[in-house]
């Protein structure tokens, strides 16, 4: 028997984005094979009849689905589909008996049971879900889409490979065996350090106050996740982040092995000036390299923008919505 954990979800408003009147939200729930049960929003256009084209939305890394997540379902929502935002497991109103651990495995199911959810939904057409997976989730997105059929198409915002950057380190400054063999030793000491503490460790979220000499991307974060305009209670990124050990079957574990036989639509987005664009040159140029899947396949990317100009938008709104409904329109049809 498949028996669903008892989520304390929370009934009021909590974004960091307005609600919208045009469309209908509720908080669902739905069990990935684990046995973990999710939470997410479910956004509905209102008014809407029939069988309606649906997208699975998550991230970004450290994030909660109160943030930048919702508001891309939201939109979408407006636009006539259904959407879900929904919490990764062991992260905010999501279940998983310890908290804020990550793995490539797990989360890539998070996102074949949300699409297990829209297959099922009675106002949901099963020949027409797309997923939307935003910074680290796009990287999990790209890699769902390799393994879930059912997918049509698929939108990677602004993404990072989770994988490449813990074994790398940033813009692959660690790419080496010494590097990474000092970061597996740390971790491995760390483990026993929380085993003899009783509790994980928290690694820290964006870190703050922020240095006078922060890199631009680290203050990019910060002008997102520590201010009002994306700070949220249940988000890791603006609190005490991840545990120091949450991410540590990344280092071993690269995804996006087999990107160039993804069959389905994919589209990825990028801001121009974000320090993490070359996570999506890359992708691209792997996923269509020896591949006979090309002609559905898309990199777009945004003049002038930055990593979390694609969370909300920016003050300059380049988030290219009309884009992206252009996108699922064609190919979740």
């Amino acid at each position: 028997m498949i028996k669903k954990e008892e989520l304390k979800l929370v009934t009021e408003w909590d974004k960091t984005f307005l609600k919208s009147d045009k469309v209908d939200h509720s908080k669902v729930t739905f069990i990935n094979r684990y046995g973990i049960t999710l939470a997410a929003d479910m956004y509905v256009p209102k008014n809407a009849e029939g069988k309606l084209p649906a997208i699975a939305v998550s991230g970004p890394f450290g994030a909660v689905k109160e943030q930048c997540s919702g508001l891309y379902a939201q939109n979408l929502a407006e636009r006539g589909f259904l959407t879900i935002a929904f919490d990764p497991s062991f992260t905010g109103e999501s279940g998983g008996n310890v908290r804020y651990m990550a793995s490539p495995d797990i989360n890539t199911e998070d996102f074949m049971s949300a699409v297990d959810f829209l297959s099922l939904n009675e106002r949901v057409d099963p020949d027409r879900i797309g997923i939307l997976g935003i910074c680290g989730w796009g990287g999990m997105a790209l890699n769902t889409a390799v393994l879930d059929t059912r997918i049509k198409a698929t939108v990677a915002s602004t993404m990072y490979d989770m994988t490449r950057v813990n074994a790398n380190g940033y813009f692959d400054a660690d790419d080496n065996e010494e590097a990474r063999y000092q970061q597996r030793k740390n971790l491995c000491a760390q483990r026993l350090e929380d085993l003899k503490a009783g509790e994980y460790k928290r690694a820290g979220g964006v870190v703050d106050p922020l240095p006078d000499d922060a890199p631009f991307f680290v203050k990019d974060y910060y002008d997102y996740y520590k201010t009002d305009r994306g700070y949220h209670a249940r988000s890791l990124n603006s609190n005490d982040g991840w545990n120091v050990i949450g991410c540590e079957s990344f280092m071993n574990q690269p995804i996006l092995k087999y990107s160039n036989e993804i069959r389905s639509a994919v589209l990825l987005i990028h801001g121009e000036k974000a320090h993490s664009c070359y996570f999506s040159k890359d992708a691209y140029a792997a996923m269509i390299k020896d591949s006979k899947y090309t002609g559905n396949k898309e990199l777009m990317i945004i003049p002038g923008a930055s990593h979390t100009d694609l969370y909300d938008g920016g003050e300059k709104k380049v988030i290219p919505f009309d884009k992206i409904e252009i996108f699922y329109r064609e190919y979740l049809k």
